[in-house]
Parts: C-alpha cells; sequence; structure tokens
C-alpha cells in the first residue's frame, strides 16, 4: 500500500547551465509529496507520525531556508571563501550537477531510501504551476545514468594523477 506525506521547504538555487532566467539566483517554495510503500504489518502497518518525526527534521536541516548549489558553479568557490573569510556558516546543499528539479529529484529519492524508508515515488512542486512527478522506475534508470558519469569522471581523475 501507498502513504502519501507532503512536506514543504524554502531554498534558493540557481541553474548556471541554462541561458534563461533561472541562471539567475532565485528561491522557490518546494512542496515534496512522499509516496511511501508500506507492507501490511498486521493491524496497522504505519503511522503517518514514523515519517514525519525522520524526515520532516531532516528536510528542515538539509533544505530548508538553505541554498541548492552546484559544486562545479563557480559561485560555490566563492561562497566558500566568503564563509571562510567572514567566518560565517550559510547552509549549502551541495549537488554533482546542476540544481534543476530532476536532480532535486533524484537527491532526495536517494537520501530518502538512505534513511530506509521504500519510496514508490515523488513528486516536487517547484512552482504553482510546475510539478515533476518521480518514480521508482526513474531513480533506477538515473543510478545508472549518475554510475556512468561518476565511473568516467573517476577514471578521468586516475588519467591525470597518473598522468602528473
Amino acid at each position: 500500500m501507498i502513504f502519501e506525506k507532503q512536506y514543504k521547504f524554502y531554498a534558493a538555487h540557481r541553474n548556471e547551465t541554462l541561458q534563461d532566467k533561472c541562471s539567475n539566483l532565485h528561491g522557490h517554495r518546494y512542496v515534496v509529496k512522499f509516496h511511501f510503500q508500506v507492507e501490511l504489518d498486521g493491524d496497522i502497518s504505519t503511522l503517518f507520525g514514523d515519517f514525519d518525526v525522520k524526515v520532516e527534521p531532516w528536510l528542515k536541516q538539509n533544505y530548508d531556508h538553505g541554498m541548492l548549489i552546484n559544486r562545479h558553479d563557480s559561485l560555490y568557490e566563492s561562497l566558500e571563501m566568503h564563509m571562510e573569510r567572514a567566518g560565517e556558516s550559510l547552509r549549502l546543499n551541495v549537488f554533482d550537477g546542476p540544481t534543476s528539479v530532476e536532480n532535486l529529484c533524484h537527491k532526495l529519492f536517494t537520501e530518502i531510501t538512505q534513511m530506509g524508508f521504500r519510496l514508490a515515488k515523488l513528486e516536487v512542486e517547484e512552482t504553482d504551476t510546475s510539478v515533476v512527478s518521480y518514480t521508482r522506475q526513474d531513480w533506477v534508470a538515473d543510478n545508472r545514468y549518475f554510475g556512468k558519469k561518476t565511473s568516467i569522471a573517476a577514471a578521468a581523475s586516475e588519467t591525470t594523477a597518473i598522468g602528473s
């Protein structure tokens, strides 16, 4: 059976790879609907509070009023230097690629799965009119894609180290 829970968080980001308004720093009120797959075990399999006790504080700590940023974005290095120089701590949620809603879906799906939950799908509403529905099948396919990218990057890094 599927349990659906909705959470909200506010975050800034930019997609520096685009040549439009989204390359500028801006923010969203993200609405995320998690569709948890649960097996019936007795009269009550799961309480909605079982999700809230783990997911809600984790979202608040890692995503809410933070900045989603690509580690390869030139702004990331500037922000790190600023934090070091000013002794300031900014809540940065670092991605290995652009902070697109698609990549956010993959990252959230992975992190929630690592918490021990089984997701059937999740939906991320980036604006009032724009929603991405991301399924377990999407996640499996993206893991293959990201796995290849990681392998290619590791091989390139190894080649660079050997040639140095």
